[in-house]
């Protein structure tokens, strides 16, 4: 007869290989599954509202709430990365008759930056009004440009399906997210004692946090930037406001698109629009990071900038577009944890 040890070896060896087998299975699913979840936690208020006025019927519910998140998030992707491509083709149309033209004379205040002025200003005014000479510099970079477009469109489609896959998942979360919480409860509070119960709400309240606070703003600067430029007639506004949406991350990233583009509309002989771009980024734009996200996030859950910005760009690529969320969401849960643990430990008696 094998020995109780031996058994307990061949438990644990055939529960890990399982576990492995498991993970590895989901592997390919795992982002779409974690954003399924924080999309449920996020909605879960909303959730139990829609299915009180249904009459406690819970699978009406379920479909009903995935429908609004489809609606909500799903519909504006994929409107967004259709409009992104419309906007590359107009900004190529753009660029086209800059290089049929060639760059303009080097601005003066080029020739003025210090130890590399003159050097770049030199290298401009080989373009100015050379078309020709133009393209025969760009020609060396079309081959990676266009490795880089494939790679974006290929990221971009993958992160449609990402969400899309989320938003079918949500569905099962929100058909049996008591369960689900209770189970995620047993497990949690096998591995942290009493405690279990209080640092899942602190998971979840910084998730909320950051899913409303950080991410919300980012979002809300994008649309408004987008809405922006598309007014005052920006080439690929969509587009930029995508950059916003990317760059309000960084507390003067906003103002550098909204910014650059006033400049180009100046350049082109537009003052008023310019104008109308540099009011409508400062008092629409930038106010929602200076006066909207404190009100959302001001409970606490404040996080240093370099949580959010190496979450959102290490989630892209470690995730590609649904990274964007989930980059900051796992960091500035890890964070929190981490925070409230060396807290503890700390004012703990020796």
């Amino acid at each position: 007869m094998q020995s109780p040890r031996s058994d307990r070896v061949l438990a644990t060896l055939a529960l890990t290989l399982l576990g492995s087998g498991c993970l590895l299975v989901l592997w390919p699913f795992l982002s779409s599954l974690v954003w399924a979840a924080i999309l449920a936690s996020t909605s879960w208020s909303v959730f139990l509202r829609l299915d009180h006025l249904v009459g406690q019927r819970r699978t009406l519910a379920a479909s009903l709430m995935t429908i609004l998140v489809t609606v909500v998030l799903l519909v504006p992707v994929v409107a967004v990365a259709l409009a992104m491509a419309d906007n590359v083709a107009e900004l190529g149309g753009a660029a086209s008759s800059i290089l049929k033209d060639g760059l303009p004379d080097a601005p003066s205040w080029l020739a003025n930056l210090p130890l590399v002025g003159h050097s770049l200003a030199a290298y401009w005014q080989q373009f100015a009004h050379d078309g020709q000479r133009l393209m025969e510099e760009l020609g060396k970079l079309s081959q990676p440009a266009q490795n880089m477009a494939l790679t974006a469109g290929r990221v971009v489609g993958r992160g449609v399906l990402d969400i899309a896959l989320s938003v079918f998942l949500a569905f099962f979360f929100f058909l049996h997210g008591e369960l689900l919480a209770a189970r995620l409860h047993i497990a949690l509070a096998h591995l942290a004692g009493q405690r279990a119960t209080y640092l899942l709400g602190i998971a979840r309240g910084t998730v909320t946090g950051v899913i409303y606070g950080v991410l919300g703003t980012a979002l809300a600067q994008g649309v408004l930037a987008a809405i922006g430029f598309a007014i005052a007639g920006v080439p690929g506004a969509v587009l930029l406001g995508g950059v916003t949406f990317f760059l309000s991350v960084i507390p003067i990233g906003p103002p550098l698109v909204w910014g650059g583009a006033a400049i180009w509309l100046f350049q082109q002989g537009e003052p008023g629009w310019a104008a109308f771009v540099a009011a409508w980024g400062f008092f629409l734009v930038s106010a929602v990071d200076n006066v909207i996200k404190p009100l959302i996030i001001s409970r606490g859950s404040r996080l240093p900038f370099a949580i959010v910005f190496l979450g959102v760009l290490g989630g892209v690529l470690a995730f590609g577009v649904i990274g964007a969320f989930l980059g900051p969401t796992f960091l500035a849960v890890g964070y929190r944890l981490a925070n409230e643990w060396t807290t503890t430990e700390s004012a703990s008696p020796d």
